[in-house]
Protein backbone atom coordinates (compact mmCIF):
# COMPACT_ATOMS: atom_id res chain seq x y z
CA UNK A 1 0.00 0.00 0.00
CA UNK A 2 1.33 3.40 -0.88
CA UNK A 3 0.74 6.20 1.90
CA UNK A 4 -0.43 10.08 1.26
CA UNK A 5 -0.05 13.06 3.25
CA UNK A 6 -3.38 13.93 4.38
CA UNK A 7 -3.85 17.65 4.28
CA UNK A 8 -4.11 19.33 7.74
CA UNK A 9 -7.43 19.99 8.16
CA UNK A 10 -6.87 22.16 11.15
CA UNK A 11 -4.46 24.38 9.65
CA UNK A 12 -7.03 24.88 6.70
CA UNK A 13 -9.75 25.59 9.51
CA UNK A 14 -7.69 27.94 11.21
CA UNK A 15 -7.04 30.01 7.82
CA UNK A 16 -10.93 29.40 7.29
CA UNK A 17 -11.09 30.77 10.51
CA UNK A 18 -9.13 33.84 10.36
CA UNK A 19 -9.79 35.21 7.00
CA UNK A 20 -13.77 35.10 7.83
CA UNK A 21 -12.92 37.38 10.84
CA UNK A 22 -10.60 39.31 9.01
CA UNK A 23 -13.33 39.77 5.75
CA UNK A 24 -16.35 40.27 9.02
CA UNK A 25 -13.97 42.70 10.69
CA UNK A 26 -11.86 44.86 8.07
CA UNK A 27 -11.74 47.46 10.43
CA UNK A 28 -10.44 45.31 13.27
CA UNK A 29 -6.75 45.99 13.98
CA UNK A 30 -3.96 43.66 14.90
CA UNK A 31 -4.43 43.93 18.57
CA UNK A 32 -8.94 43.38 18.19
CA UNK A 33 -8.70 40.73 15.93
CA UNK A 34 -5.89 38.84 18.35
CA UNK A 35 -8.92 39.53 21.30
CA UNK A 36 -11.48 37.96 18.77
CA UNK A 37 -9.84 35.48 17.98
CA UNK A 38 -8.03 34.20 20.68
CA UNK A 39 -7.93 31.59 23.09
CA UNK A 40 -11.71 30.99 21.30
CA UNK A 41 -10.17 29.88 18.52
CA UNK A 42 -6.62 28.94 18.73
CA UNK A 43 -3.79 30.52 20.80
CA UNK A 44 -1.94 33.39 19.85
CA UNK A 45 0.93 31.42 18.43
CA UNK A 46 -0.97 29.72 16.15
CA UNK A 47 -3.28 33.06 15.00
CA UNK A 48 0.36 34.55 14.50
CA UNK A 49 1.82 31.54 12.20
CA UNK A 50 -2.25 31.35 10.96
CA UNK A 51 -1.75 35.11 9.72
CA UNK A 52 1.72 34.97 8.41
CA UNK A 53 0.83 31.77 6.26
CA UNK A 54 -2.17 33.78 4.92
CA UNK A 55 -0.17 36.93 4.03
CA UNK A 56 2.96 34.18 2.83
CA UNK A 57 -0.08 32.86 0.29
CA UNK A 58 -0.98 36.56 -0.22
CA UNK A 59 -4.74 35.48 0.76
CA UNK A 60 -4.51 38.58 2.60
CA UNK A 61 -2.54 41.86 3.02
CA UNK A 62 -1.45 44.51 5.75
CA UNK A 63 -1.88 48.02 5.73
CA UNK A 64 -0.84 50.44 8.53
CA UNK A 65 -2.39 53.43 9.46
CA UNK A 66 -0.72 55.68 12.18
CA UNK A 67 1.09 52.63 14.27
CA UNK A 68 -1.83 50.03 14.18
CA UNK A 69 -1.95 46.84 11.18
CA UNK A 70 -5.04 45.96 9.47
CA UNK A 71 -5.21 42.73 7.32
CA UNK A 72 -7.33 42.72 4.54
CA UNK A 73 -8.34 39.94 1.86
CA UNK A 74 -6.52 39.91 -1.11
CA UNK A 75 -8.52 41.75 -3.72
CA UNK A 76 -8.96 39.83 -7.32
CA UNK A 77 -7.05 37.04 -5.52
CA UNK A 78 -8.17 34.21 -8.03
CA UNK A 79 -6.73 36.30 -11.13
CA UNK A 80 -3.51 37.19 -9.30
CA UNK A 81 -3.55 33.26 -8.04
CA UNK A 82 -3.73 32.07 -11.88
CA UNK A 83 -1.13 34.77 -13.09
CA UNK A 84 1.25 33.28 -10.21
CA UNK A 85 0.64 30.03 -11.02
CA UNK A 86 1.06 30.69 -14.94
CA UNK A 87 4.10 32.69 -13.91
CA UNK A 88 6.02 29.93 -11.87
CA UNK A 89 4.79 27.23 -13.73
CA UNK A 90 6.24 29.03 -16.83
CA UNK A 91 9.83 29.81 -14.98
CA UNK A 92 9.84 26.09 -13.81
CA UNK A 93 9.13 24.32 -16.98
CA UNK A 94 12.16 26.18 -18.64
CA UNK A 95 14.32 26.17 -16.03
CA UNK A 96 13.57 21.72 -16.02
CA UNK A 97 13.76 21.64 -19.67
CA UNK A 98 17.43 23.12 -19.34
CA UNK A 99 18.93 20.96 -16.20
CA UNK A 100 17.69 17.92 -17.90
CA UNK A 101 19.01 18.95 -21.12
CA UNK A 102 22.29 18.69 -18.54
CA UNK A 103 21.73 15.60 -17.42
CA UNK A 104 22.92 13.46 -20.12
CA UNK A 105 26.99 14.78 -19.49
CA UNK A 106 26.46 15.85 -15.54
CA UNK A 107 24.47 12.72 -14.41
CA UNK A 108 27.13 9.85 -14.36
CA UNK A 109 29.53 11.88 -12.48
CA UNK A 110 27.69 11.95 -9.50
CA UNK A 111 27.76 9.81 -7.03
CA UNK A 112 24.82 7.23 -6.40
CA UNK A 113 23.05 9.11 -3.81
CA UNK A 114 23.32 12.47 -5.64
CA UNK A 115 21.71 10.45 -8.34
CA UNK A 116 19.05 9.26 -6.88
CA UNK A 117 18.33 12.74 -5.30
CA UNK A 118 18.39 14.65 -8.45
CA UNK A 119 16.02 12.00 -10.15
CA UNK A 120 13.36 12.48 -7.47
CA UNK A 121 13.65 16.09 -7.36
CA UNK A 122 13.77 16.73 -11.35
CA UNK A 123 10.64 14.09 -11.99
CA UNK A 124 8.61 15.62 -8.35
CA UNK A 125 9.37 18.87 -10.31
CA UNK A 126 7.67 17.56 -13.76
CA UNK A 127 5.20 16.17 -12.17
CA UNK A 128 4.13 19.75 -10.64
CA UNK A 129 5.03 21.79 -13.48
CA UNK A 130 2.25 19.02 -15.47
CA UNK A 131 -0.14 19.52 -12.53
CA UNK A 132 0.15 23.10 -13.12
CA UNK A 133 -0.20 23.56 -16.65
CA UNK A 134 -3.29 21.04 -15.78
CA UNK A 135 -5.10 23.79 -13.60
CA UNK A 136 -4.28 26.71 -15.87
CA UNK A 137 -6.14 24.39 -18.90
CA UNK A 138 -9.18 23.99 -16.36
CA UNK A 139 -8.82 27.28 -15.05
CA UNK A 140 -9.26 28.60 -18.71
CA UNK A 141 -10.66 26.85 -20.64
CA UNK A 142 -11.93 23.41 -19.71
CA UNK A 143 -13.53 21.63 -22.82
CA UNK A 144 -9.77 22.17 -24.66
CA UNK A 145 -6.01 21.69 -23.88
CA UNK A 146 -3.94 25.02 -24.33
CA UNK A 147 -1.30 23.52 -23.24
CA UNK A 148 -1.21 20.39 -25.30
CA UNK A 149 2.49 21.24 -26.35
CA UNK A 150 4.07 21.76 -22.55
CA UNK A 151 2.21 18.59 -20.95
CA UNK A 152 3.71 16.60 -24.43
CA UNK A 153 7.46 18.01 -23.71
CA UNK A 154 7.00 17.04 -19.87
CA UNK A 155 5.88 13.33 -21.19
CA UNK A 156 9.09 13.89 -22.70
CA UNK A 157 11.74 15.03 -20.46
CA UNK A 158 10.36 12.52 -17.73
CA UNK A 159 10.96 9.92 -20.31
CA UNK A 160 14.53 11.74 -21.03
CA UNK A 161 15.12 11.72 -17.40
CA UNK A 162 14.27 7.97 -16.67
CA UNK A 163 16.03 6.92 -20.07
CA UNK A 164 19.68 8.19 -18.10
CA UNK A 165 18.64 6.32 -15.03
CA UNK A 166 18.39 3.45 -17.17
CA UNK A 167 21.54 3.24 -18.75
CA UNK A 168 23.52 4.35 -15.91
CA UNK A 169 26.04 1.93 -14.10
CA UNK A 170 23.65 2.22 -10.98
CA UNK A 171 20.50 1.77 -12.41
CA UNK A 172 19.45 -1.56 -10.37
CA UNK A 173 20.27 0.68 -7.52
CA UNK A 174 18.74 4.03 -8.56
CA UNK A 175 15.54 2.80 -10.04
CA UNK A 176 13.71 0.97 -6.95
CA UNK A 177 14.66 4.15 -4.72
CA UNK A 178 13.40 6.57 -7.34
CA UNK A 179 10.09 4.44 -7.96
CA UNK A 180 8.88 4.46 -4.00
CA UNK A 181 9.90 7.93 -3.31
CA UNK A 182 7.47 9.04 -6.40
CA UNK A 183 4.97 6.83 -5.01
CA UNK A 184 4.02 9.49 -2.47
CA UNK A 185 2.71 11.49 -5.84
CA UNK A 186 1.21 8.21 -7.21
CA UNK A 187 -2.77 8.24 -7.20
CA UNK A 188 -4.16 6.45 -4.50
CA UNK A 189 -5.11 2.96 -4.78
CA UNK A 190 -8.62 3.81 -3.63
CA UNK A 191 -10.68 6.83 -2.61
CA UNK A 192 -12.19 5.08 0.04
CA UNK A 193 -9.18 4.21 2.33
Amino acid sequence: MISHPEPDTKVYERERILLQIIKDSPESHHNALVKQIVPEYMAKTTFEKTRNSLLGKEIIFVITRGNMKFYLPTENYEEKMHHKIERNTNNTFHDLKLKIKKLDTDYSHKDVDEKISLANTLLRNLIKVDSGFTLLDSAKNPKKTLYRDEHLTIQQLINHVFEVVRKDRDFEIIFPSIVSNLGIMMPPLSLDK
